[in-house]
């Protein structure tokens, strides 16, 4: 991917479009405020909301990632208000939005685009994406009613998430009949959630240049200090059935993070920092998504910019640290 420092920050290509992300995006599930994500977690005020955005501006993150289904617009609405606070509606700033096809054909991508630019009014959508594989239409039809939207000044770029290689390979081939990049591909990857690199996604994305976008790289706080003590009474996304499988606090998995975390001190770094910039390592990898809830935690995070690099023998290292 094409790198660039603007502003003392080093900025890079998503995929084949001109925009131009920080190594760092801030997800703003968190921000969902009702509905399934209130099973999950507790969304801060709208006060807090605008610190936290703020405060990642401030930290030089220049790019922002929600989605319809956080709160049927309320992360996008709550996003939208706390830039214009920041006097940084599209100033600057780039934002990713997601479609959600749950019991959807691709007919309803054009139906629904108002909505989803009414709630982030004043901001623009620069990156559109499907957020699941599980549309009732192909993806190749998918992909034909998002190039409406562009061809229409709606939005300016489309994306993907969770798709595997097959589907990646065509949507970018459906794309390209409208002359159009597919810009990217949202995927988990974490230390401990390495499929991508075993199951055709990165290889493919290398092969396209298409951007991919880690999220979850903390592992929905594994790979931080937080659960050296057990799992915390508030985290109930951690107690979640759908994140069992991620989040194993087990004696095992925890020698494993009191090792990771030595690493992380001899390379002066705290082990969310290490673990972002772990998965900053591969070329495909253009930008790790955080959740932040704090201001402190991103302060921590932007961190793992200062020393992003890994020797061989840091890696091989963490390979056996974690069984690989």
């Amino acid at each position: 991917m094409d790198n660039q420092r603007l502003g003392g920050i080093e900025k890079r290509r998503l995929g084949k479009t001109d925009l131009l992300v920080t190594p760092i995006g801030q997800g703003c599930w968190q921000f969902a405020g009702r509905g399934m994500s209130t099973t999950v977690w507790k969304s801060p005020p709208q006060a807090e909301i605008d610190k936290i955005i703020k405060a990642s501006l401030d930290g030089g993150i220049n790019w922002f990632d929600t989605a319809e289904s956080y709160g049927r617009g309320v992360s996008e609405r709550a996003l939208a208000t706390a830039l214009c606070k920041a006097d940084m509606a599209n100033n600057d700033v780039i934002i990713a939005t997601k479609w959600f096809p749950f019991f959807r054909t691709a007919r309803n991508i054009p139906y629904t685009i108002d909505e989803r630019i009414e709630c982030l009014s004043p901001c623009k959508i620069d990156l559109y994406q499907i957020h699941l594989p599980y549309a009732f239409s192909s993806v190749e039809a998918q992909m034909d009613a998002m190039a409406t939207l562009v061809e229409a000044g709606k939005i300016r770029y489309i994306g993907m998430s969770n798709f595997s290689a097959d589907k990646l390979s065509r949507a970018h081939a459906a794309l390209a009949k409208h002359g159009l990049p597919l810009a990217s591909n949202q995927v988990r990857f974490n230390l401990v959630r390495r499929n991508l690199e075993k199951n055709g996604v990165l290889a493919t994305a290398k092969e396209l240049n298409i951007s991919l976008i880690a999220y979850s790289p903390l592992a929905q706080g594994l790979l931080t200090n937080r659960y050296l003590q057990g799992i915390p009474s508030d985290s109930r996304i951690r107690k979640d059935g759908r994140f069992l499988k991620e989040v194993d606090v087990s004696p095992k998995k925890l020698k494993i993070i009191h090792q990771l975390n030595q690493l992380a001190k001899e390379r002066h770094q705290t082990l969310a920092q290490m673990a972002v910039a772990w998965t900053l390592r591969k070329s495909a990898v253009t930008s790790s998504l955080i959740g932040s809830s704090k201001v402190s935690q991103i302060e921590d995070i932007c961190g793992a910019l200062k020393n992003p690099g890994f020797t061989n023998e840091e890696l091989l290292l963490i390979d056996q640290i974690i069984g690989r």
